[in-house]
């Protein structure tokens, strides 16, 4: 059995080689209308060797279903998508983080 991705009632849930179920934290989803495809990004909250957060990212075959399969991302045009969301949300926390702490 080889690992598969899935979503379970709007969880990220990755099903191992030996069945087990291990459940990933979902960060962000969001639908690109260049793609007309739907993207979720999450972690397993591991780190790699720079002490950075690991993170991944899938296609969401079915959004309108809670329990959907997820899909590997295979086009760098795609992963560009991806990037430009990941930037822009941390960009928005940086200006929220900093607006705050001002108050």
């Amino acid at each position: 059995m080889e690992e598969k991705l899935t979503m379970e009632n709007d969880e990220v849930v990755l099903i191992t080689r030996n069945g087990a179920k291990v459940q990933l934290d979902k960060l962000i989803t969001f639908d690109d209308e260049g793609t007309k495809k739907s993207y979720i990004i999450y972690t397993d909250n591991s780190r790699d060797e720079n002490g950075n957060v690991r993170i991944s990212a899938s296609i969401v075959k079915d959004p309108t279903n809670p329990n959907s399969e997820l899909e590997e991302i295979k086009t760098e045009r795609e992963w560009k998508v991806i990037d430009t969301v990941l930037k822009s949300t941390v960009e928005s926390i940086k200006k929220h983080m900093d607006k705050k702490n001002e108050e």
